[in-house]
């Protein structure tokens, strides 16, 4: 018999118009290998244009109109809202989550979908100085999702150099002290300063974690290793260039990470970190830590060695290939779906209700057409407002460690009333579009489908006299669809 609550573990459950597979495991793993297009018809900005905006937004803001308007308070919050406008400050957030989401439901790899979102939480980005509204969507599409395919030591490569780790962890502002450029900058008695925010960050939840032992002299190497890895201001564009690895920043030398040297090779030092992190990635500390991570995200909060086991093993055999590791945690996924229970987080469970319901959404390409003159009309801004309400905005977690993944955190009463409010919602809307097929739903995604028919109170199997809008009241905040 075929374990329904896993297409809810491992993606979206099943639509009204996708047929139950047969082989779970091998529909999962098909999904795998290969990097999905983006499923959104509409417009898809690249990283670099809206790296162009934010320049716009940062600059004129802070260059042009504080000076213009500093004795006109008034005049300023004006010109800053056409600024807001214009730049699209209110727009690019709520359309990298349509993109995000459509795919989710339209990609035709749900699976996969699933992974790429656990990625983007591990490598994730906080809600700081804009990035939000500019730069983390495209982070999440061209840095994390196009490298899915590879290995995990180039996933962390590129997410540990990337324009958004590197602002968002601060490492443009480490300054290696005997570089060129802290001895220049000490003769003009400036400060210099080593900032270990990103060396920490990359050691403490990317990859090792504390189970390495590793020590605040191993951190303070690993800065020194980061010096160089930024992005340089400039008038025009402020903090908003390229990143690029700059010699005279980094502190020069040979370094020590867990009792190994770090040597320079050739006239750069930029292999440095590179070497490091192909180290770090091969970690069995590294191993240990995301398999279980990986297998809390997808089975259960507290998964025993029979289940993370298997996930190492392909780790070590396949030298950290993610497809190879992706299809060991969707077969323990399977394998262990009827004995672990797993509470879904609050935008899962927003997407499954979707999927489930064939609920419109998220806003059409059409819809979120924008002037770039205005505010944002209600519907565009809807994606924010939803996830804001639901407290889970992918774009906004407000740690480096990402949003949690354990029940404990998610089942506070408030945020179990604002899942409420939100059926209550979906249910008027399938009320009048009557899009969903509730005999179909239940007995697709779940394991016990008597007990929820009885929860719904359907008669004799009678699902024509079901009322649609009280059934989704009753059943998406419901235990059933609350727990995978």
């Amino acid at each position: 018999m075929v374990k329904k609550r896993y297409f809810r573990k491992i993606a979206f459950g099943i639509g009204p118009h996708q047929k139950l597979p047969a082989d779970p495991i091998q529909w999962a793993k098909s999904q795998l290998d290969d990097i999905p297009a983006l499923s959104w018809k509409g417009d898809v900005p690249t990283g670099k244009a809206l790296l162009d905006h934010y320049a716009h937004w940062v600059y004129t803001d802070r260059k042009v109109l504080r000076k213009r308007y500093k004795k006109d308070r008034k005049a300023y919050r004006v010109a800053k809202e056409e600024l807001r406008h214009k730049t699209g400050e209110r727009y690019f957030e709520n359309l990298e989550l349509c993109i995000r989401h459509d795919s989710a439901i339209n990609s035709g790899a749900p699976v996969f979908e699933r992974f790429w979102w656990f990625w983007c939480n591990h490598f994730a980005i906080t809600d700081k100085d804009f990035m939000p509204e500019f730069t983390t969507g495209p982070y999440h599409r061209e840095i994390l999702r196009q490298n899915m395919c590879g290995s995990f030591e180039d996933l962390a490569l590129l997410a540990t150099t990337s324009w958004a780790m590197i602002h968002n962890l601060d490492n443009s502002e480490s300054v290696g002290p005997n570089s060129k450029s802290g001895k220049y900058d000490r003769r003009k008695g400036r400060s210099v300063s080593l900032n270990e925010n990103h060396a920490r960050e990359l050691l403490e939840l990317h990859t090792v974690s504390p189970a390495a032992g590793y020590t605040q002299d191993d951190v303070i190497s690993l800065a020194k290793i980061m010096t160089g890895w930024e992005h340089r201001y400039t008038k025009q564009r402020q903090e908003c260039n390229p990143v690029k690895f700059n010699q005279d920043s980094h502190e020069p030398g040979t370094h020590h990470l867990f009792g190994k040297a770090y040597k320079q090779k050739g006239l750069s030092a930029k292999n440095k970190l590179i070497d490091v992190i192909g180290d770090l990635a091969a970690h069995p500390e590294t191993v240990k830590f995301i398999a279980k991570k990986l297998c809390r995200h997808f089975v259960c909060d507290e998964p025993t060695s029979e289940i993370v086991q298997p996930v190492i093993d392909a780790w070590a055999e396949s030298g950290g290939h993610l497809p190879s590791i992706h299809k060991a945690v969707s077969t323990v996924a399977y394998e262990f779906a009827d004995q672990f229970e797993k509470l879904q987080p609050p935008e899962i469970w927003l997407l499954q209700m979707v999927n489930m319901t064939g609920a419109s959404w998220p806003p059409t390409p059409s819809q979120m057409q924008y002037d770039f003159k205005s505010k944002p009309r209600r519907i565009v801004r809807s994606p924010h407002r939803i996830l804001r309400e639901l407290g889970h905005n992918p774009y906004r977690p407000t740690q480096p460690n990402g949003w949690p993944d354990t029940a404990i955190e998610w089942l506070s009463p408030e945020l179990l009333i604002r899942r409420l409010a939100l059926s209550k919602r979906l249910a008027d809307k399938m009320q009048r579009h009557n899009r969903w097929k509730p005999q179909h739903m239940v007995e697709s995604n779940f394991d016990s489908p008597d007990e929820v028919i009885e929860h719904l109170g359907v008669r004799d199997g009678n699902f024509d006299k079901l009322n649609h809008s009280v059934a989704i009241q009753l059943l998406f905040p419901s235990k059933w669809m609350l727990i995978s």
